[in-house]
């Protein structure tokens, strides 16, 4: 996607509170994944994340923006993932995201307002509430759709990180 087209994408709203942000927090099933859940025959869950989206979490990191994960779910194969990314704020088995948000914060010593949220699902909804910028994907439940104030083009697993990256990197470059 070229510059001209992204700016299409983004109002001056969506901008301007990109420029606050500090740390950028992801779901990871609908996020990074397509939602879908994938067992060997073994019984083993097995993940498929989009290599762009890593590339967009590494060009984040490198221009100083934190990166965390919260997810209601938990397993090896989003732990290796995100320990081959470098992200260290990793929280995973949390249903209930507002309180894990709220001490990730407090932890860091941040504002709500320097915070941007990407998740997809009703358990999403309290997070996307409070931070600073609420971002889902296109194929999000339609019930998170009127609570974010980006909607990427791309669904979920299908390099919607990257494009949330790409927000905060055009606001901050």
């Amino acid at each position: 996607m070229s510059p001209e087209q992204s700016n299409k994408l983004w109002s001056q709203e969506m901008l301007q509170r990109a420029t606050k942000v500090k740390l950028a927090i992801f779901d990871v099933d609908g996020i990074f994944t397509d939602g879908r859940l994938y067992f060997s025959p073994e019984g083993d869950e097995m993940k498929v994340f989009h290599v762009r989206d890593g590339f967009g979490i590494k060009a984040i990191q490198q221009a100083g923006i934190e990166v965390a994960i919260i997810s209601g779910r938990k397993g090896p194969a989003v732990t290796k993932r995100m320990q081959s990314l470098g992200v260290e704020h990793v929280y995973q088995g949390f249903e209930d995201k507002l309180p894990i948000y709220q001490q990730l914060l407090a932890k860091l010593g941040l504002t709500p307002e320097q915070t941007s949220y990407m998740g997809d699902d009703v358990p999403d909804i309290p997070v996307l509430h409070v931070c600073g910028l609420p971002i889902t994907v296109a194929d999000a439940h339609h019930s998170v759709v009127p609570h974010a104030l980006y909607v990427t083009p791309q669904g979920g697993g299908q390099g919607a990180v990257r494009q949330a990256c790409e927000l905060l990197l055009a606001a901050q470059d």
